[in-house]
């Protein structure tokens, strides 16, 4: 083949381009997408990139369905579509294979005879809607294909509840971590992605049921899952929400600080007038009087009528704090409630308080790792009846981190806050404020 420039017909959307930079630069990808993101295209087009670009001989590359009807109805005609323009293709439509003229091969083939692909190797692989394949044509089949060529793989998909496509994810989360240069995660719901226009996903939404909308639009896992304290439409519309600042005049405004617990978690200050709250301030690798430090310049720059600090890492703050001379309440997640006939501690207590919050009245800000952070904690009750969450450490096992920003939203829902004096008169508390 010539050197000269091998132009594909492809133009893709603002989201997509977002896509391929990460795939370009990642040997393991997983993307969670909405339904008519354009993931499939998306993916046709990266594997006819690697494959030109690719200057080995008898490059192998896989897309991979988890139903061979369905990889030829929906990614065989992308493929071909695609690569019909270039110089000297060759279709072999028997094999649903793509010669390009490099030497290359793409195949199109279906999960349901993982088989066919024993003993062959490839440069990269796509397995598209992994949700509905079996995690063993990975880890047996595919993973050692790409042994010998040290190959590349996307999984994609959109979720189908908390099943093993959920399980990588949040694994993929954990390895994007210890290792950003190999594992990339990536998640693009229909509300933020841009390519369904508003008025026309707000049509979606009535006409689908809640749990599949949430699921099939908002890539939310845990759409199925009846154990989830706070769901993501009750945070969207959380979201939505809008306050003016005669709606605020009379709230307490309160801070919650929670302090990094382990090397890799984040500190994370969280400031909360009334009815809104703000935008997280978030830190990484901060020490405690570093971190004493930018609390006390949000004490005082906001000025809050309490200021609450998680007692569980934040010594250190808390005896900086009050050696400065700022007043602070240091909060044990583990402590008894003021309402312990109804929740098993403070920290359930606090997010069950949050919970209604959000639900009924709160405006949130429209930060994504917030929004992760408060859909991921489930619950359940003791045997007394008494709601309790999830354990910290089996979330992190679970989703690769601590929700830290959810937890100091949580904080500032730590106890009764009475706002401050206006002419010499008290506002009354807001019941959002009465534990």
């Amino acid at each position: 083949m010539s050197d000269s420039l091998v132009v594909i017909p492809y133009t893709p959307r603002p989201v997509q381009r977002q896509i391929h930079e990460q795939l370009e630069t990642h040997r393991f990808c997983v993307l969670v997408t909405h339904r008519q993101m354009g993931k499939t295209v998306c993916a046709v087009n990266h594997l006819l990139k690697k494959a030109l670009q690719n200057p080995r001989k008898h490059a192998r590359y896989f897309y991979v369905a988890p139903f061979l009807k369905q990889a030829k109805m929906i990614a065989w005609d992308y493929l071909k579509r695609f690569a019909a323009p270039l110089p000297a293709v060759t279709i072999l439509e028997t094999e649903l294979c793509i010669k390009l003229p490099t030497g290359a091969r793409i195949w199109v083939v279906g999960a349901d005879n993982p088989d066919a692909l024993r003993g062959t190797y490839a440069d990269g692989v796509v397995l598209d809607e992994y949700a509905q394949i079996k995690p063993d044509v990975f880890t047996e089949i595919i993973r050692p294909m790409l042994l010998s060529r040290e190959g590349w793989v996307v999984f994609m998909g959109t979720p189908k509840g908390q099943n093993a496509f959920y399980e990588l994810f949040n694994r993929a989360q954990k390895l994007a971590k210890s290792e950003p240069q190999l594992w990339w995660t990536g998640i693009f719901r229909a509300d933020t992605s841009g390519v369904i226009a508003p008025e026309e996903l707000e049509h979606v939404r009535q006409e689908t049921p809640e749990l599949i909308f949430r699921q099939e639009y908002l890539c939310d896992f845990t759409a199925s899952a009846e154990n989830i304290l706070i769901s993501i439409t009750d945070v969207l519309q959380a979201c939505g929400r809008r306050y003016t600042s005669a709606d605020l005049r009379g709230a307490p405004k309160i801070m919650g600080v929670d302090p990094a617990r382990f090397g890799d978690d984040r500190s994370v200050i969280f400031l909360r007038h009334g009815l809104v709250a703000h935008e997280p301030l978030v830190f990484q690798k901060l020490d405690n009087m570093a971190l004493a430090q930018r609390v006390a310049h949000q004490i005082e720059t906001f000025h809050p009528d309490g200021v609450f600090i998680d007692a569980g890492c934040g010594g250190g703050v808390i005896d900086r704090l009050r050696q400065l001379g700022f007043i602070v309440t240091e909060v044990a997640f583990g402590s008894t409630p003021y309402h312990p006939g109804q929740y098993a501690n403070k920290r359930a207590e606090m997010w069950g308080e949050m919970a209604r919050w959000i639900k009924e009245v709160g405006q949130l800000p429209a930060t994504a790792e917030l929004q992760a952070d408060l859909c991921q904690v489930a619950y359940d009750y003791d045997a007394a009846g008494r709601l309790r969450l999830e354990a910290k450490e089996k979330i992190k096992a679970r989703c690769g981190k601590s929700p830290d920003l959810a937890d100091a939203l949580a904080l500032t829902f730590a106890a009764p806050v009475c706002p401050r004096m206006a002419d010499g008169v008290e506002f009354a508390k807001s019941e959002y404020e009465i534990l």
